[in-house]
Formats: C-alpha cells, structure tokens, sequence
C-alpha cells in the first residue's frame, strides 16, 4: 500500500483518508486490493490494485465492472473517479475499454 499512496503522491494525488475493503466483503473470490479514498476536495476515489502475471483481456474489464458495481451497492454512493494499478501486460482492446469506461490507469 506505501508504494501505492508514494506513487500517488508523486502525481500530486493525496487523500485524507484510505480504507482497504476486504474482497470477502464484497463477496468475490478475487485476488485483488480494494480501496476507498477521500481527497482534499472530499471526492470518493476507487483503487483497485491487481498483481497478476497473465494478462488482462476484455473479460477481466468486464469482471472490473462488476466487482465496481458491488462497491458502488456495499458503499451507498457513487465515486467520482476509479483507478486502476495494474503491473501485468494489458491488451490494447482491454485498455481502450478501461478508458472509455472511465477508469484511469497507472
């Protein structure tokens, strides 16, 4: 999570407040972290950070959306951004989708 809020931080993204979500929560089986942020303007901001070495393909920007959508229900409210960390090969048609859904990625 350190290298995660120094990358951040670098890009002059600093939030107020960071609580990791336990994908059991959720009620997914996914190896992935989930966090909810607050920024200094008090926006909602949606990380997800995924460590795979396979790469991601359409199918996963759809699994994304999903585990999105049961964020936006488990939390009650919608988020301003989402953000993705990926340090796995992405697939230019996976990409495009990620972009045109609103995701921004690091």
């Amino acid at each position: 999570m350190q290298m995660m809020v120094d990358s951040l931080r670098q890009k002059g993204k600093i939030y107020k407040k960071m609580q990791e979500v336990s994908p059991k929560e959720l009620a997914i089986r996914n190896k992935i972290k989930i966090y909810k942020a607050t920024d200094t303007r008090g926006y909602f901001w949606a990380i997800f950070a995924i460590s795979q070495k396979s790469r991601l393909l359409m199918k996963d920007v759809h699994k994304f959306e999903e585990i999105f959508a049961k964020l936006v229900v488990y939390f009650g409210h919608d988020f301003k951004h989402k953000l993705i960390f990926i340090d796995a090969p992405l697939c230019s048609k996976a990409k495009e989708a990620f972009k045109t859904q609103g995701w921004k990625i690091q």
